[in-house]
């Protein structure tokens, strides 16, 4: 007799163009569909990636919007859902004391993170499934995490880390010791996880780490396929993937692009991107005079030419938890500076497959100007890149069995 599928669902608050909804796509895709009926449902119902779900996985939504959530129009998509949301069963009144005490330490802490209270609300106004999972996963923190844990029936927990929970502006009171209805929580990366032992001693048993997974040869595959660069730049190319958002911290590289340019170097640095800042750093372009020196493509359907083409990958911000861009600048063999935070310094090893400085304008231009100057370094790192992303096809068991 055939055994019975087992019941998966796994919660993400958008579907859109960013790390984490990357690695939820490959790990879709890996798990056994004869084995797993599995389920997606995105809180938000919102996200350019959703089209993009692998076959065999079923989305819950019943209607979805594949604008970014980022963009005029996902914006505002975005901002009637959050006010329904708080309008249902008036959330938003019951939730009163909830946003004041929060909102208190975030203003005491000189940090308003207002998406970090809209989660909430978020998940709460969601729809409930009917049925009981054997398997419930929240695939990223906020309002998928508050959801399984509050709204979900299964007979086992799973919850997903990607970012420094400290940095992140997370704390027990935002989240209402939430975690504690888990049965296992992964970080992405070993200092992901150790953050959040430190936070959650108690249960520091049931954190492990799970390592994003990627598909090396698809990757490879798009960059020999798709269009790159058009603009017939023949200087140093310089790249960074990310949203522009703080915790990039875009101005600090647009700053280190200026110092360059004085000291006479032919670069053109290039950002693939969307986000919240793009409007204070194209102010802080045209100050500098940097137009045409420092280049906000926006985000794209296929980064991995640019990636490809670039002589160097430069990821500098303020923290991660474990960059998929970075991933993937490794797979193509790319020569990488990051910023010594946590995630990155775990994902380069500094003078073997990349440089790691510090998150300031002057150390970022003096290393991108170390490479420049340095063929056969910048050969040797990107050699070496090549190396680190071996995926590991075991990773998937981790989250139905101890």
């Amino acid at each position: 007799m055939r055994q019975k599928k087992k019941k998966v669902l796994f919660v993400i608050n958008t579907m859109g163009r960013a790390g984490a909804e990357i690695a939820l796509l490959e790990l879709l895709r890996r798990i056994d569909k004869s084995e797993y009926d599995v389920s997606l449902y995105v809180l938000t119902g919102q996200g350019e990636l959703i089209d993009r779900i692998p076959e065999g996985v079923k989305l819950v939504n019943k209607t979805v919007d594949t604008n970014s959530v980022h963009d005029s129009l996902g914006r505002k998509h975005l901002a009637k859902k959050v006010s329904r949301a708080l309008l249902k069963e008036a959330n938003g009144l019951k939730l009163m004391p909830y946003f004041v005490k929060n909102g208190a330490v975030m203003l005491k802490n000189k940090q308003i993170l207002l998406e970090k209270l809209l989660w909430r609300p978020i998940a709460d106004a969601a729809v409930r499934p009917k049925r009981k999972y054997d398997v419930a996963v929240s695939y990223i923190e906020g309002a998928a995490a508050y959801y399984v844990a509050d709204h979900v029936e299964a007979d086992r927990r799973v919850a997903f880390i990607h970012v420094d929970y400290e940095k992140a502006g997370y704390t027990r009171e935002l989240d209402r010791d939430c975690y504690l209805k888990f049965d296992k929580i992964f970080g992405v990366s070993d200092e992901v996880a150790a953050v959040f032992k430190k936070v959650y001693p108690e249960i520091s048993d049931k954190i492990g780490v799970f390592h994003n997974l990627l598909n090396n040869e698809a990757i490879i595959e798009k960059a020999e396929t798709g269009e790159g660069f058009s603009d017939g730049f023949k200087g140093v190319r310089i790249l960074t993937v990310g949203r522009l958002m703080k915790q990039k911290g875009f101005e600090v590289s647009i700053r280190a692009a200026k110092m360059l340019k004085e000291h006479g170097e032919n670069i053109r640095w290039y950002v693939l991107g969307e986000g919240d800042q793009r409007s204070k750093l194209e102010s802080l372009i045209q100050e500098l005079g940097l137009q045409n020196d420092f280049v906000l493509l926006g985000a794209v359907d296929n980064p991995y030419p640019y990636i490809k083409e670039a002589d160097l990958y430069v990821h500098c911000s303020r923290f991660e938890g474990k960059s998929i861009a970075i991933q993937e600048a490794q797979i193509l063999g790319k020569p990488i500076i990051v910023s010594d935070c946590s995630g990155n310094r775990e994902q380069v090893n500094h003078g073997e497959d990349g440089l790691t400085c510090a998150f300031d304008s002057k150390s970022i231009a003096k290393s991108i100007k170390e490479l420049i100057e340095d063929k056969g370094l910048r050969e040797r790192l990107g050699k070496n890149a090549l190396k680190r992303n071996m995926n590991n096809g075991e990773e998937v068991k981790k989250i139905f069995v101890d």
